[in-house]
């Protein structure tokens, strides 16, 4: 029978899935409304709020969900341990059927064709895994022949969590730069890993990127921080975000657009297309929304390379 109702494990699925199919979907994932609401139809902005199976705020609510009509629950992203058994589990309780389907920053293309053959989508389906192919294609192809950055990614309200090297949320700045932040027991949560400034002074990055939210307003004005050549030399940035942060908070597929951003702001010697024009092909795609290049402009104000106020 065809689908027509289909309900989100959480924020990571929601946005994979809002690109397919928007109009088939039962509710959202908590934080959706608020955070997505400049970029979506109003018309999406009050589904029933699901909750999310993983991460801190885990916990569907089971009521709103059996209530919502879902006949498919589908999870996207990364493949944990106990992921089987704990879908196996929801189904029983449920009766409504839970897929998983493995999502990574260089299969997306993958899971999208199988997206389509789940929903019968197969022709939508195919035009975002052959964008998704192609834009992958592309930065590898970028990262082959530059001689790469040194980059660390700084997350937490005081700059002090890093996405450490080879961990999950460390897929597109381990493409596109030379991830310095390697440590022997690396947290594989979205937060990052714990560090000191001593650390970060030991790897001497060429580049820092930090997270929305974290310090990057206040660090060109501390002496602390800028004894880390980077900030003193203010290689510093900050990631865009919008609707979400676009290296990962969650890891979805709007890591494509900060592939295209490091692009940019690492090798502009490499880059050939306008990145506005690359975002808002972007937003039209997945968000099925106009990117005005105002509304870009506030996005990128402290994450492309310029003279910061603070020298």
């Amino acid at each position: 029978r065809e689908i027509t109702k289909v309900a989100v494990s959480g924020p990571l699925t929601q946005i994979t899935l809002f690109a397919l199919c928007p109009d088939k979907l039962v509710g959202t994932s908590g934080g959706f409304q608020k955070t997505a609401a400049p970029f979506i139809d109003e018309k999406y902005r009050n589904l029933p709020d699901l909750g999310q199976l993983y991460g801190k705020k885990g916990g569907m609510n089971l009521e709103a969900l059996l209530s919502s009509g879902a006949q498919v629950v589908i999870d996207i992203g990364e493949t944990k341990d106990s992921m089987k058994e704990d879908l196996d589990a929801l189904q029983k309780q449920t009766g409504i059927p839970f897929v998983h389907i493995t999502a990574e920053l260089d299969n997306m293309g993958e899971a999208y064709r199988q997206l389509g053959d789940l929903l019968g989508m197969q022709k939508e389906a195919e035009t975002l895994a052959a964008y998704c192919d192609q834009t992958y294609q592309r930065m590898q192809e970028v990262s082959a022949k530059v001689q790469k950055k040194k980059v660390i990614y700084l997350t937490g309200p005081d700059g002090l969590s890093v996405i450490a090297k080879g961990s999950f949320h460390a897929g597109a700045i381990d493409l596109m730069a030379d991830n310095v932040a390697v440590l022997q027991k690396a947290g594989n949560m979205g937060t990052g890993s714990e560090v000191d400034l001593e650390q970060i002074l030991k790897w001497n990055p060429d580049v820092i990127i930090f997270s929305t939210g974290s310090i990057y307003d206040q660090v060109g004005g501390e002496a602390n921080w800028k004894q880390i050549p980077a900030i003193k030399e203010n290689h510093y940035y900050e990631v865009p975000e919008g609707p979400y942060n676009w290296l990962g908070f969650p890891p979805a597929v709007q890591r494509y657009l900060g592939l295209m951003w490091m692009e940019q702001l690492l090798y502009p010697e490499e880059v050939e297309a306008d990145l506005y024009q690359e975002a808002e092909e972007y937003f039209k795609l997945f968000y099925h929304c106009d990117l005005s290049k105002d509304r870009y402009n506030e996005l990128m104000k402290n994450s492309l390379a310029k003279e910061k106020g603070n020298e």
